[in-house]
């Protein structure tokens, strides 16, 4: 190993991840044949073979799993060395990485605006997936932090709730029950419903409710983007249980409407997560404190207004 360089592992890195030479050369701007000859250099300075190929798919070998998960450790460490120093300096710029379940793109971005103005030397990479993928993300350490609803059984994990997702029923604006108050949960039950796939958090949130009830719904559909759920009970399809930030703050004209149904919203909470006792950046500490003061002022008005950049010393 004394005689890899920072580039080998670098390309390195870039190969396993793609599991492709042709890939991780167009990531690294490099031609196909260089990156297969750091490749070839590094495999000699470790003396195992770090991948097998089956058609035209690269796989890592033990020896090739072991050094992807040092390069990773590697990079995180030199990238969170390079925002301490940009920290020492008085000023903030580094990299974020983020992976956020799907229904939190309604909102997300809409924070992370005025963040990057107050932060111009932040660079934002973020990843917005479903509920299972984040959980696989979080499990390898991937990304400094996750926002999630429904938090995993299964790992070891520090969450902090920063903003209410209340789960809501949403109906086309023209439907029978859209004037009605209190709707009671059995007349509910008698609708046509468009559900989320399996596994997700917002239909086991539902599900509870109707099971405390003794209750059951017909589901016409099963869909697993809010959009195209969203599309479906404006076109008449049936109703459904969302998230409210799905639904935009300026909604007056909108084509849908949620419905005032006895027990709901269904309270619940956003959460920055991330595995119990992983340092945080520089950056993901800045992200973290922000989020505190910019979610409430969210919630009440939709946007979130920068405070002023401060000079580097």
């Amino acid at each position: 190993m004394i005689h890899a360089t920072l580039h080998q592992l670098k390309v390195f890195e870039a190969t396993a991840r793609h599991g492709s030479f042709t890939r991780a050369a167009e990531e690294l701007f490099l031609t196909q044949p260089t990156v297969s000859m750091q490749v070839k250099q590094l495999t000699k300075a470790i003396g195992l073979p770090l991948f097998e190929q089956v058609g035209k798919r690269l796989y890592l070998t033990e020896a090739g799993r072991e050094l992807f998960g040092t390069c990773r450790d590697i990079f995180s460490r030199l990238d969170q060395l390079e925002m301490s120093v940009a920290n020492l300096k008085g000023m903030k710029q580094g990299k974020l990485n983020l992976a956020v379940i799907t229904t939190a793109k309604y909102f997300l971005p809409r924070l992370l605006g005025p963040f990057c103005q107050m932060y111009p030397g932040v660079d934002i990479s973020l990843t917005v997936t479903n509920h299972e993928r984040v959980i696989e993300r979080l499990a390898n350490n991937q990304d400094d932090l996750y926002v999630m609803s429904q938090l995993p059984e299964n790992l070891d994990i520090s969450a902090e709730p920063f903003m209410d997702n209340p789960l809501v029923v949403i109906a086309p604006r023209n439907h029978p029950l859209a004037k009605e108050k209190d709707i009671s949960l059995k007349r509910l039950s008698e609708e046509t419903f468009i559900m989320r796939e399996t596994g997700s958090g917002t239909r086991r949130a539902f599900q509870k409710v109707l099971d405390e009830q003794g209750l059951s719904v017909k589901v016409r559909l099963e869909l697993g983007s809010n959009e195209a759920i969203k599309q479906a009970i404006a076109g008449g399809l049936g109703l459904a249980v969302l998230s409210r930030h799905t639904l935009p703050f300026e909604a007056a004209n909108s084509e849908l409407i949620v419905l005032d149904v006895e027990g709901f919203p269904i309270p619940r909470k956003w959460y920055l997560v991330q595995l119990a006792g992983k340092q945080s950046s520089v950056i993901a500490s800045t992200f973290h404190d922000y989020l505190k003061t910019a979610a409430p002022q969210y919630v009440q008005t939709g946007t979130v207004e920068p405070a002023p950049v401060k000079a580097a010393v």
